[in-house]
Protein backbone atom coordinates (compact mmCIF):
# COMPACT_ATOMS: atom_id res chain seq x y z
CA UNK A 1 0.00 0.00 0.00
CA UNK A 2 3.03 2.34 0.92
CA UNK A 3 4.38 1.74 -2.79
CA UNK A 4 0.82 2.60 -4.33
CA UNK A 5 1.03 5.83 -2.21
CA UNK A 6 4.83 6.86 -3.10
CA UNK A 7 4.18 6.28 -6.76
CA UNK A 8 1.35 8.12 -6.92
CA UNK A 9 3.15 10.94 -4.84
CA UNK A 10 5.66 11.00 -7.08
CA UNK A 11 3.71 11.29 -10.21
CA UNK A 12 1.49 14.21 -9.01
CA UNK A 13 4.48 15.84 -7.72
CA UNK A 14 6.09 15.57 -11.11
CA UNK A 15 3.10 16.67 -12.65
CA UNK A 16 0.57 19.06 -10.35
CA UNK A 17 1.75 22.85 -10.56
CA UNK A 18 3.45 22.89 -13.94
CA UNK A 19 1.66 21.11 -16.17
CA UNK A 20 -2.36 22.23 -15.69
CA UNK A 21 -5.03 19.83 -16.31
CA UNK A 22 -6.32 21.53 -19.03
CA UNK A 23 -3.75 20.07 -20.89
CA UNK A 24 -2.25 17.40 -19.39
CA UNK A 25 -3.81 14.12 -20.06
CA UNK A 26 -1.33 11.54 -17.40
CA UNK A 27 -3.00 12.28 -14.10
CA UNK A 28 -5.46 9.23 -11.99
CA UNK A 29 -7.67 10.90 -9.78
CA UNK A 30 -9.67 8.18 -7.66
CA UNK A 31 -12.24 11.09 -6.09
CA UNK A 32 -14.79 12.41 -8.76
CA UNK A 33 -15.07 15.83 -9.45
CA UNK A 34 -17.66 17.95 -7.69
CA UNK A 35 -21.09 18.75 -9.66
CA UNK A 36 -21.01 21.80 -11.42
CA UNK A 37 -22.10 25.01 -10.22
CA UNK A 38 -25.01 27.13 -10.98
CA UNK A 39 -24.04 30.60 -12.06
CA UNK A 40 -25.12 33.67 -14.62
CA UNK A 41 -23.19 34.34 -17.65
CA UNK A 42 -21.99 37.62 -18.04
CA UNK A 43 -22.10 39.64 -21.01
CA UNK A 44 -19.82 39.25 -24.13
CA UNK A 45 -17.50 42.23 -24.57
CA UNK A 46 -16.65 41.89 -28.01
CA UNK A 47 -17.39 40.70 -31.75
CA UNK A 48 -15.40 37.28 -31.97
CA UNK A 49 -15.05 36.37 -28.70
CA UNK A 50 -16.36 32.58 -27.76
CA UNK A 51 -17.68 31.26 -24.30
CA UNK A 52 -15.84 28.75 -22.91
CA UNK A 53 -17.36 27.28 -19.93
CA UNK A 54 -16.30 27.08 -16.62
CA UNK A 55 -14.64 23.61 -14.96
CA UNK A 56 -13.15 21.55 -12.60
CA UNK A 57 -9.04 21.40 -12.64
CA UNK A 58 -7.24 19.20 -10.21
CA UNK A 59 -3.74 20.75 -8.79
CA UNK A 60 -1.53 20.36 -5.33
CA UNK A 61 -4.79 21.06 -3.10
CA UNK A 62 -7.21 18.67 -5.03
CA UNK A 63 -10.00 20.23 -7.34
CA UNK A 64 -10.29 23.81 -8.25
CA UNK A 65 -12.69 25.74 -10.02
CA UNK A 66 -11.72 27.25 -13.96
CA UNK A 67 -14.44 30.07 -13.97
CA UNK A 68 -16.32 30.14 -17.02
CA UNK A 69 -14.68 32.83 -19.41
CA UNK A 70 -15.35 34.56 -23.12
CA UNK A 71 -12.40 34.10 -25.10
CA UNK A 72 -11.41 35.54 -28.46
CA UNK A 73 -11.51 32.37 -30.92
CA UNK A 74 -7.85 32.17 -32.43
CA UNK A 75 -9.23 32.69 -35.62
CA UNK A 76 -12.36 33.09 -37.84
CA UNK A 77 -14.54 29.73 -38.06
CA UNK A 78 -12.99 27.86 -34.63
CA UNK A 79 -14.99 27.06 -32.05
CA UNK A 80 -14.40 25.33 -28.68
CA UNK A 81 -15.46 22.04 -27.40
CA UNK A 82 -15.12 22.02 -23.42
CA UNK A 83 -13.00 19.57 -22.03
CA UNK A 84 -14.83 16.62 -19.65
CA UNK A 85 -13.77 13.93 -17.05
CA UNK A 86 -14.32 10.10 -17.68
CA UNK A 87 -14.33 7.53 -15.21
CA UNK A 88 -12.96 4.56 -16.67
CA UNK A 89 -10.55 2.02 -15.20
CA UNK A 90 -11.09 2.74 -11.81
CA UNK A 91 -10.03 6.18 -12.13
CA UNK A 92 -10.69 9.67 -13.34
CA UNK A 93 -9.24 11.31 -16.32
CA UNK A 94 -8.95 14.66 -18.07
CA UNK A 95 -9.88 15.07 -21.36
CA UNK A 96 -8.64 18.24 -22.55
CA UNK A 97 -10.64 20.84 -25.41
CA UNK A 98 -9.64 22.49 -28.05
CA UNK A 99 -10.46 24.89 -30.83
CA UNK A 100 -11.86 23.78 -33.80
CA UNK A 101 -14.48 23.93 -36.87
CA UNK A 102 -16.56 21.44 -35.85
CA UNK A 103 -17.88 20.59 -32.57
CA UNK A 104 -16.55 17.49 -30.92
CA UNK A 105 -17.39 14.88 -27.94
CA UNK A 106 -17.57 16.58 -24.23
CA UNK A 107 -18.81 13.81 -22.84
CA UNK A 108 -21.86 14.11 -23.07
CA UNK A 109 -21.48 17.00 -19.86
CA UNK A 110 -24.22 20.18 -19.70
CA UNK A 111 -22.22 22.80 -19.42
CA UNK A 112 -25.02 25.23 -20.30
CA UNK A 113 -25.44 28.37 -22.06
CA UNK A 114 -25.34 26.30 -25.20
CA UNK A 115 -23.52 23.12 -24.52
CA UNK A 116 -25.73 21.13 -23.45
CA UNK A 117 -23.93 17.94 -23.87
CA UNK A 118 -23.70 17.41 -27.31
CA UNK A 119 -23.16 20.03 -30.21
CA UNK A 120 -23.42 23.63 -29.71
CA UNK A 121 -26.00 26.35 -30.12
CA UNK A 122 -24.65 29.87 -28.59
CA UNK A 123 -24.34 31.06 -32.93
CA UNK A 124 -22.77 30.43 -35.68
CA UNK A 125 -19.74 31.62 -38.04
CA UNK A 126 -21.14 33.46 -41.23
CA UNK A 127 -18.19 34.97 -43.44
CA UNK A 128 -15.65 35.71 -41.13
CA UNK A 129 -17.82 37.38 -38.16
CA UNK A 130 -19.70 35.34 -35.79
CA UNK A 131 -23.42 35.56 -35.34
CA UNK A 132 -24.86 35.26 -31.40
CA UNK A 133 -27.50 33.28 -30.28
CA UNK A 134 -29.29 35.63 -27.72
CA UNK A 135 -31.64 32.93 -27.02
CA UNK A 136 -28.76 31.63 -25.24
CA UNK A 137 -25.70 33.92 -24.83
CA UNK A 138 -25.92 37.30 -23.12
CA UNK A 139 -23.94 40.53 -25.36
CA UNK A 140 -23.29 43.55 -25.01
CA UNK A 141 -25.35 45.30 -27.28
CA UNK A 142 -23.41 48.66 -27.33
CA UNK A 143 -20.25 46.40 -28.62
CA UNK A 144 -22.06 43.08 -30.41
CA UNK A 145 -23.45 43.84 -33.26
CA UNK A 146 -24.30 40.00 -34.90
CA UNK A 147 -27.29 38.66 -33.16
CA UNK A 148 -30.30 36.41 -33.68
CA UNK A 149 -32.71 34.91 -31.89
CA UNK A 150 -33.07 30.65 -32.00
CA UNK A 151 -34.94 29.45 -29.08
CA UNK A 152 -36.11 26.21 -30.72
CA UNK A 153 -32.30 25.26 -29.66
CA UNK A 154 -33.36 25.02 -25.78
CA UNK A 155 -34.41 22.03 -24.59
CA UNK A 156 -36.93 22.31 -22.36
CA UNK A 157 -37.15 18.75 -21.22
CA UNK A 158 -33.61 17.74 -20.54
CA UNK A 159 -33.06 18.28 -16.94
CA UNK A 160 -29.51 19.39 -16.01
CA UNK A 161 -28.42 17.37 -12.57
CA UNK A 162 -25.10 19.21 -12.60
CA UNK A 163 -23.22 16.07 -13.07
CA UNK A 164 -19.41 16.78 -13.88
CA UNK A 165 -18.23 13.44 -15.40
CA UNK A 166 -18.74 10.47 -18.19
CA UNK A 167 -19.05 6.92 -17.19
CA UNK A 168 -20.22 4.69 -14.72
CA UNK A 169 -21.94 7.09 -12.06
CA UNK A 170 -22.22 9.97 -14.29
CA UNK A 171 -23.34 10.88 -17.48
CA UNK A 172 -23.54 8.07 -19.83
CA UNK A 173 -22.80 9.27 -23.72
CA UNK A 174 -20.40 7.97 -26.30
CA UNK A 175 -19.21 10.23 -29.02
CA UNK A 176 -20.70 9.83 -32.70
CA UNK A 177 -18.86 9.46 -35.67
CA UNK A 178 -19.00 13.33 -36.43
CA UNK A 179 -17.55 14.23 -32.92
CA UNK A 180 -14.57 11.60 -33.48
CA UNK A 181 -14.01 13.07 -36.40
CA UNK A 182 -13.75 16.47 -35.14
CA UNK A 183 -11.65 15.21 -32.74
CA UNK A 184 -8.93 13.89 -34.99
CA UNK A 185 -9.31 16.37 -37.45
CA UNK A 186 -7.88 19.79 -37.66
CA UNK A 187 -7.78 21.54 -34.56
CA UNK A 188 -5.86 23.57 -31.84
CA UNK A 189 -5.21 23.39 -28.31
CA UNK A 190 -6.43 26.20 -25.53
CA UNK A 191 -4.84 29.47 -26.13
CA UNK A 192 -1.99 31.26 -24.03
CA UNK A 193 -5.13 33.35 -22.63
CA UNK A 194 -6.99 30.17 -21.70
CA UNK A 195 -3.57 28.69 -19.76
CA UNK A 196 -2.82 31.61 -17.90
CA UNK A 197 -7.03 31.83 -16.62
CA UNK A 198 -6.96 28.34 -15.16
CA UNK A 199 -3.20 29.32 -13.34
CA UNK A 200 -4.65 32.12 -11.83
CA UNK A 201 -7.76 29.62 -10.68
CA UNK A 202 -4.85 27.17 -10.01
CA UNK A 203 -3.20 30.14 -7.18
CA UNK A 204 -6.37 31.21 -5.90
CA UNK A 205 -7.45 29.14 -2.72
CA UNK A 206 -10.98 30.52 -2.49
CA UNK A 207 -11.36 28.60 -6.25
CA UNK A 208 -10.33 25.52 -4.09
CA UNK A 209 -13.14 22.70 -3.06
CA UNK A 210 -11.47 22.19 -0.03
CA UNK A 211 -12.27 26.02 0.72
CA UNK A 212 -15.34 26.62 -1.18
CA UNK A 213 -17.05 23.23 -0.46
CA UNK A 214 -18.88 23.59 -4.25
CA UNK A 215 -19.53 27.46 -3.71
CA UNK A 216 -16.40 28.61 -5.73
CA UNK A 217 -15.63 32.59 -5.34
CA UNK A 218 -15.44 33.38 -8.67
CA UNK A 219 -18.00 31.29 -10.80
CA UNK A 220 -17.19 33.28 -14.56
CA UNK A 221 -16.00 36.18 -15.04
CA UNK A 222 -16.10 38.27 -18.63
CA UNK A 223 -12.37 37.74 -20.09
CA UNK A 224 -9.41 35.84 -18.61
CA UNK A 225 -7.44 38.06 -16.29
CA UNK A 226 -10.34 40.08 -15.30
CA UNK A 227 -10.80 38.49 -11.55
CA UNK A 228 -12.56 41.75 -10.39
CA UNK A 229 -15.70 41.31 -12.88
CA UNK A 230 -16.21 37.36 -11.47
CA UNK A 231 -20.15 36.64 -10.76
CA UNK A 232 -20.96 34.71 -8.06
CA UNK A 233 -22.89 31.51 -7.74
CA UNK A 234 -26.62 31.56 -7.60
CA UNK A 235 -28.00 28.31 -6.75
CA UNK A 236 -27.16 25.29 -4.24
CA UNK A 237 -24.38 22.67 -5.09
CA UNK A 238 -25.43 19.17 -4.55
CA UNK A 239 -22.69 16.45 -3.40
CA UNK A 240 -22.10 14.11 -6.59
CA UNK A 241 -20.87 10.86 -5.69
CA UNK A 242 -17.84 8.71 -5.12
CA UNK A 243 -17.62 5.24 -6.51
CA UNK A 244 -17.66 2.66 -4.84
CA UNK A 245 -14.47 -0.09 -4.15
CA UNK A 246 -10.70 0.01 -3.10
CA UNK A 247 -10.76 3.63 -4.63
CA UNK A 248 -8.21 5.49 -2.67
CA UNK A 249 -7.73 9.74 -2.59
CA UNK A 250 -4.64 10.87 -3.92
CA UNK A 251 -2.44 11.89 -1.14
CA UNK A 252 -2.22 15.46 -2.37
CA UNK A 253 -5.80 15.89 -1.68
CA UNK A 254 -6.17 18.31 1.59
CA UNK A 255 -10.30 17.83 1.37
CA UNK A 256 -12.16 14.80 0.55
CA UNK A 257 -15.12 15.69 -2.19
CA UNK A 258 -18.37 14.52 -2.08
CA UNK A 259 -18.72 10.73 -2.87
CA UNK A 260 -20.61 9.19 -5.44
CA UNK A 261 -22.00 5.35 -5.64
CA UNK A 262 -21.47 3.61 -9.23
CA UNK A 263 -24.51 2.85 -11.42
CA UNK A 264 -27.04 5.55 -8.55
CA UNK A 265 -25.93 8.81 -10.45
CA UNK A 266 -28.47 11.07 -9.03
CA UNK A 267 -30.91 13.22 -11.11
CA UNK A 268 -30.60 16.77 -9.50
CA UNK A 269 -33.39 19.23 -10.84
CA UNK A 270 -31.88 22.65 -12.21
CA UNK A 271 -33.48 25.58 -13.13
CA UNK A 272 -34.86 25.21 -17.00
CA UNK A 273 -33.04 27.96 -19.41
CA UNK A 274 -35.56 30.97 -19.96
CA UNK A 275 -36.03 32.32 -23.40
CA UNK A 276 -34.95 36.02 -23.11
CA UNK A 277 -35.50 38.64 -26.17
CA UNK A 278 -32.79 39.50 -28.46
CA UNK A 279 -32.44 43.35 -27.63
CA UNK A 280 -31.97 42.52 -23.73
CA UNK A 281 -31.65 38.64 -23.19
CA UNK A 282 -32.44 37.66 -19.48
CA UNK A 283 -29.50 36.54 -17.64
CA UNK A 284 -28.70 32.42 -18.69
CA UNK A 285 -28.58 30.07 -15.47
CA UNK A 286 -26.44 27.27 -15.48
CA UNK A 287 -23.86 25.82 -14.83
CA UNK A 288 -20.29 25.19 -15.51
CA UNK A 289 -15.14 19.66 -15.50
CA UNK A 290 -10.33 16.62 -13.37
CA UNK A 291 -7.49 13.98 -13.74
CA UNK A 292 -5.99 13.20 -16.19
CA UNK A 293 -5.85 10.02 -18.04
CA UNK A 294 -6.31 8.58 -21.71
CA UNK A 295 -5.88 10.54 -24.53
CA UNK A 296 -7.68 13.70 -25.70
CA UNK A 297 -10.64 13.25 -27.48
Amino acid sequence: MMNLRRARNLLLAGLLGVTPPLFAQSVLITVAPPPIPVYEQPDCPEDGYIWTPGYWAYGEYGYFWVPGAWIEAPEPGFLWTPGYWRYDGGHYGWHGGYWGPHIGFYGGINYGFGYYGSGFYGGRWEGGSFHYNTAVWRVNSSAVHNTYVDRTVINQTTVNNHVSFNGPGGVNARPTAEQEAAAHGRHVDATGPQRAHEEEARHDENQRYSVNHGHPNNAAQVKAGEHHEGVQPQAEHRQAQQPQGEHRQAQLHEAQPHQAQHHQAQSHGAPQHQEHHASKPAPPKHSGGGDKKGKKE
